[in-house]
């Protein structure tokens, strides 16, 4: 979601040498793919001083972070320790921003700091931008040419509560492969083993692939291949929009208006739990599958 920032500030400075600090198996989709030069990972332990109050500081992470005309962190960073052990560095402009989005969609809100930069953004739509190695491994994976009538499911998410009733899950992959002679792609996370198994248990013997264990660009690549998804409030949901894939996003408790996925090519459905919400994902899929036949 923080895409369209970045790219923002892509965009204002093409050339400029633009690093990300972050996990590594998440900042992978933006390096060398349109958004960033380098990334480094904030978990290395020389960083443990910046998130200290006054911490001992690793020289040579002073020189790197005071090498930077601009910093934008979005760190959960209430106290700004890690902001003011930056400003140490000597770097030359900090804008902190917040991670917790409250009033607008997640998007809007995190390219909203570099209005102080003169950098405004209408209408953000995260976009994950692929290379050629990453559609080879989607191939790979996929055993296949081409784009096929494939259905990718996600029944998980990083929450129980954000999770749609397996046996919906269930039911409407059934239609879907039985009427829409689609071939299925269950997308397995590290906590969803649970509702995997009951999905397949539910599917009654119906064969399927199983995504598990990819790196998250091997992954976006997949989805990219695919002709529709359905899932729940997750950041997977997320990244298939982001590759351009038609989508159907399942939402609970969560505010959409503030963290439905945007989609920047093809259309994104979102639909609440509700008594009749079955009814509502087949129409959703129906328009969507209508619409990619087209």
């Amino acid at each position: 979601m923080t895409l369209p920032a970045i790219g923002a500030l892509r965009e204002r400075w093409p050339e400029a040498h633009i690093e990300i600090l972050g996990y590594p198996h998440v900042i992978e989709l933006a390096h060398g793919r349109y958004y960033a030069d380098a990334t480094r990972s904030i978990d290395a332990k020389p960083m443990a001083g910046f998130f200290v109050p006054n911490g001992i500081l690793e020289p040579t992470l002073m020189d790197y972070f005071g090498s930077f005309n601009l910093v934008v962190s979005y760190l959960f960073d209430p106290d700004s320790i890690f902001a003011n052990n930056i400003r140490r560095c000597g770097v030359k402009q900090l804008v902190e921003a917040s991670p917790r989005p409250k009033d607008l969609p997640a998007a809007e809100h995190y390219c909203k700091p570099l209005e102080s930069l003169a950098i405004y953004v209408d209408g953000p739509r995260p976009r994950v931008h692929l290379n050629e190695a990453d559609r080879e491994a989607a191939s790979g994976f996929l055993k296949m040419k081409g784009r096929e009538p494939i259905v990718a499911v996600h029944p998980g998410s990083g929450s129980e509560k954000k999770n749609w009733p397996i046996e919906k899950f269930a039911a409407v992959t059934r239609w879907v492969m039985d009427e829409l002679a689609a071939q299925l792609l269950v997308v397995q996370g590290e906590a969803d083993a649970r509702a995997v198994q009951k999905m397949a248990e539910l599917l009654d013997g119906r064969r399927f692939t199983l995504a598990r264990g990819l790196k998250l660009v091997e992954l976006a690549a997949v989805l990219e291949r695919c002709a529709l998804y359905l899932g729940n409030d997750s950041g997977v949901t997320h990244l298939a929009a982001a590759v351009g894939t038609p989508t159907v996003a399942m939402f609970g408790s969560a505010s959409p208006a503030i963290w439905e996925p945007r989609a920047w090519r093809t259309a994104v459905r979102v639909i609440r739990f509700s008594e009749h919400d079955v009814v509502e994902v087949h129409q959703a899929i129906e328009q969507l599958w209508g619409a990619a036949s087209g």
